[in-house]
């Protein structure tokens, strides 16, 4: 990735200022102190904008005040309300797959940094022809947990934190609110929204969908032209997903879990599909929530834990687990799979029985990556072998060719 001039610096650190809202609209602070913070978490829903933002084009006139000839501009997202640039972000740091897959999409360079990088499943690429991202090369903020000092070391080489601090505040124990306003005056801003799940109390400020999103983002880089030009091909992966989805009375109940542990599990976290952007692959297709009738609490706001027992009174269709996005299918039968089928309870389920026990998805996706998770979760749900989106038009946005 390309460093800026210290003369572009200047002017870009000096310009991004959060200006009104503040940065923790809605934020109760705290830690919930779970060990999900570990975990594989995601962004968005499916609520809309109001729509009262639009991107500013840059066209190189009248800009006094910037080095290379780009306009200021300014980016409103709940919650941390308005940030002001004087120039384009070069370089960025993101916390999750979610965002990170954002800019990809808008062909930006890969973020510096994630929380954690080996949660930003950089393999899904793999099946996109002319686009690839080195995990390997992308830094993790959250080792043992997320400080502040890290933040701070960051400053000289990454333009704007694409990140929630309200999640950050309360997901770690490490920083407060006084914290994000240190690193904020150091000179680089937050801009994030944690929307990939809907069981977060602190969490009372607007949701985004993963396009509402896609959106920010694309008025943060200025990429307008390709971020519609996804949204014309994300119509148009809609009207093919729709296509393959069965009648109600054909449509499995899926139970959608964290193993623990994770490779011989012997109980599980549930997660309940809600309006958050990781379950936008099964809400498409329209799947049966196997919890959504029961006393089984969601994990997010319960911390409720399930164990073989309680699975073979439900007894799912389909078992999808967290959680081994690193694995391929080939290891993933080899390992999970392999242990239930020998378990003296886990051997009773249904879909064990029936080999309908398969990878759940991360909890972090967006414009590209869920594309590809929504085509192989149709494979798993109803047997779909067609490709439902056009790989090669995804390379050619990315790479420029609108």
């Amino acid at each position: 990735m390309g460093k800026r001039s210290s003369t572009r610096r200047q002017v870009l650190r000096a310009g991004a200022i959060v200006a009104g809202t503040s940065a923790f609209a809605g934020c109760i602070g705290g830690s919930d102190g779970d060990d999900e913070t570990s975990g594989d978490e995601a962004d968005g829903d499916d609520t809309p904008t109001d729509g009262t933002d639009t991107p500013t084009s840059s066209d190189g006139e009248d800009t006094p005040d910037s080095s290379d000839g780009e306009e200021p501009y300014s980016v409103t997202m709940e919650s941390v309300g308005t940030v002001e640039f004087d120039a384009v972000p070069e370089t960025w740091a993101a916390n999750n797959g979610s965002w990170a897959d954002m800019g990809i999409a808008l062909g930006q360079d890969p973020p510096e940094t994630v929380y954690l990088s080996q949660r930003y499943h950089t393999q899904l690429y793999d099946e996109i022809p002319d686009v690839s991202v080195d995990q390997s090369e992308i830094g993790s903020l959250w080792e043992s947990a997320l400080d502040t000092e890290k933040f701070l070391s960051l400053e000289e080489d990454v333009d704007v934190f694409v990140m929630d601090p309200n999640f950050i505040v309360n997901r770690s124990d490490a920083m407060e609110e006084g914290d994000i306003e240190q690193i904020e005056s150091a000179g680089t801003p937050f801009l994030g929204n944690s929307s990939f799940s809907r069981g977060y109390e602190w969490h009372d400020y607007q949701f985004l969908s993963v396009y509402d999103a896609f959106e920010k983002m694309a008025e943060l880089f200025q990429e307008r032209e390709r971020y519609e030009a996804f949204v014309e091909l994300h119509n148009q992966f809609q009207d093919n997903v729709e296509s393959i989805v069965p009648s109600e009375d054909e449509r499995p109940a899926v139970a959608i879990m964290w193993p623990r542990p994770i490779n011989e599990p012997e109980k599980f976290s549930p997660y309940l599909i809600d309006e958050g952007t990781s379950f936008k692959q099964w809400r498409d297709l329209g799947v049966e929530d196997a919890f959504a009738t029961t006393d089984v609490g969601d994990f997010h706001a319960s911390r409720d834990r399930v164990d073989y027992e309680t699975l073979l009174e439900i007894d799912p269709d389909l078992l999808l687990l967290r959680g081994n996005e690193g694995k391929t299918a080939t290891e993933f039968e080899d390992t999970i799979v392999s242990f239930m089928e020998n378990h003296d309870v886990a051997s009773r389920l249904n879909a064990v029985q029936n080999g309908d026990v398969y990878r759940g998805g991360p909890l972090y996706q967006g414009p590209i990556t869920n594309m590809v998770l929504t085509e192989r979760a149709a494979k798993q749900a109803y047997g779909v072998d067609e490709e439902l989106f056009d790989r090669q038009r995804v390379a050619d946005i990315v790479n420029g060719e609108f």
